[in-house]
């Protein structure tokens, strides 16, 4: 770690613009900055990565307070079959300066120290970023690991991870002299801070006047929620009493639900799509008292996604030189391929990706549902295709662990269908390079957003998709983006499956070998229509003005 001497009272290092002055703090568990800095799992550290990047682009007035963990979320290694397998190793980062603040906190009976280091903007072109860990002198074993593993499968330990962002995010800035005169909370995880402001204030209209809250998710039963004497016991709600508690969080029982404490402690909030705003106001119509929930489409980082001779070919509308260009961005892929699974692509065939996080609702496996017609599009000599499939489960899920390795084990028998293990941020990168078609397939209503599309469609990759999230605001069926038509009825699983086959063989595939005119024509719409709306400094001003101003 770095030794750079840390000045206090902190002052944020830029100069704001003057549209952004107002000094906001911005909680998150995981921020994915670059792929050197492992402290992200999935989405919602992509899009907190991005919206830091527009932070630092644009100058506005604002930190992020995570967490340094410390053997990321984990390392996605491979069994001697070639079957995943979750590794746990040591991260260490010299460019991280030591701030030398340490402060205690209670947890779980006893008093935890936590450490602070400092991610300096000009590091990775992001806002300024305060990481707390506490792995560090003074703690036992047991208080270490709270902040070795991103998402801890231990519920005891998980609730002691949200403790440290909340409480000790909250103390930290008490130690930095920093006073923000907004605390954003990014999911629900450090609604610990707010107990920790009520104790400070005593006032709740105090508390709510400083602090907004994004939510990412699209049902009720995602909420975290625990029991509220579980959370007292390990000292969740800084000393207060649960009468206090339940008084001022808008909880009316035995179980304390996160999400709803933060919306009652909030003045204003947003979800994550103009979908996603309607089904939360939906989900919380029954609390009248909770701040109103407007929304702010989640979006990424255009300078650092998008391969800057496509975009100079997009902007020129050279259709010829995005083809050029789609064709060596794939032969780098394919490098890649070759390396993990033995196999050459070719850079001519129609290239499919699935890249996400492996969950239930996403249906990684829906095209090989059907297995007849999948192996009867595999084997089309005539109009051939190639598929790779890449993406972490959480590691203790078994039945998302258990999908991938199924399609590891079906990938034997196609040559030209690959299992990538490693989905980061740099292979991410590559796969949305060199990607033809983007398939993306939750169940329509579970996806609060999605963002892996939007990078996909910046670097010329067409999307081929359910109808939710940010999707609804952007496709338009064979203009820039290819749509499975909303499943009504029972076995919405099978009607999925049969539109996904049947747009795939009678559109998808057709187009790309027999109109590549067509072709071309929608992946200059896909990428123009993404490229501004679906930009991350849009959705970087737009907290300024909706959410924080």
């Amino acid at each position: 770690m770095s030794q750079e001497t840390f000045v206090l009272p902190y002052q944020h290092p830029f100069v704001a613009d003057s549209k952004y002055k107002k000094s906001v703090a911005y909680f998150s568990m995981e921020f994915a900055v670059d792929q050197a800095l492992k402290i992200y799992s999935g989405g919602l550290g992509f899009l907190a990565g991005s919206h830091m990047r527009s932070v630092y682009g644009l100058k506005q007035n604002l930190i992020g307070i995570g967490m340094l963990w410390k053997y990321g979320y984990y390392d996605q290694g491979r069994k001697k079959d070639g079957s995943m397998e979750p590794e746990f190793t040591e991260k260490i980062y010299s460019y991280l300066a030591d701030t030398k603040i340490r402060f205690q906190i209670p947890i779980m009976g006893k008093n935890v120290w936590v450490a602070a280091y400092y991610l300096a903007p000009e590091t990775f072109g992001s806002a300024p970023l305060f990481l707390l860990t506490t792995d560090t002198d003074g703690n036992d074993e047991s208080t270490r690991a709270i902040s070795y593993s991103l998402y801890d499968s231990d519920v005891t330990y998980k609730v002691a991870q949200c403790m440290v962002l909340g409480i000790g995010g909250a103390r930290l800035l008490e130690a930095l002299q920093y006073e923000p005169e907004v605390y954003h909370l990014n999911e629900a995880h450090a609604v610990s801070a707010l107990f920790h402001l009520y104790k400070k204030y005593q006032d709740v209209a105090e508390v709510r006047k400083k602090v907004v809250f994004t939510t990412h998710t699209p049902e009720e039963a995602g909420n975290e929620k625990h029991d509220i004497h579980f959370l007292d016991k390990l000292g969740f709600f800084s000393g207060l009493d649960l009468e206090t508690v339940r008084k001022i969080s808008g909880i009316r029982d035995g179980v304390f639900n996160h999400s709803l404490a933060a919306l009652s402690l909030s003045h204003k909030a947003n979800g994550v799509s103009k979908l996603h705003g309607e089904v939360s106001r939906k989900m919380w119509k029954a609390h009248p008292k909770i701040a109103p929930i407007g929304h702010i489409t989640n979006a990424q980082n255009n300078a650092y996604w998008v391969d800057p001779i496509l975009e100079k070919a997009r902007k020129e509308k050279d259709t010829s030189a995005i083809v050029a260009r789609k064709k060596e961005l794939k032969e780098v892929l394919f490098k890649t391929v070759a390396d993990q699974s033995g196999k050459l692509f070719d850079p001519d065939v129609l290239t499919i990706v699935w890249a996400r996080r492996f969950a239930a609702y996403k249906r990684a496996d829906m095209l090989v549902w059907d297995l007849e017609r999948f192996k009867r599009i595999m084997g089309n000599k005539e109009q051939p295709v190639q598929v790779i499939w890449a993406g972490k489960p959480y590691p203790k899920d078994e039945g998302a662990v258990g999908t991938f390795n199924h399609l590891f084990y079906l990938s034997h028998l196609f040559p030209n269908m690959a299992v990538l293990t490693g989905y980061e941020l740099a292979l991410s990168k590559l796969l949305k390079d060199g990607a033809d078609i983007w398939l993306n397939t939750p169940v329509v209503t579970r996806e609060a957003s999605g963002t892996s599309g939007m990078t996909a469609a910046m670097n010329a990759a067409l999307n081929l998709s359910t109808y939710d999230g940010w999707i609804c605001e952007f496709a338009k069926d064979g203009h820039n983006a290819f749509l499975l038509p909303v499943a009504k009825g029972e076995d919405i699983n099978k009607q999925d499956c049969d539109n996904l086959m049947e747009t795939l063989e009678r559109s998808v595939i057709p187009t790309y070998y027999n109109a590549p005119e067509k072709w071309r024509e929608m992946t200059l719409n896909s990428m123009n229509d993404v490229s501004e709306p679906f930009s991350s400094d849009r959705m970087a001003r737009e907290y300024y003005e909706l959410l924080y101003n």
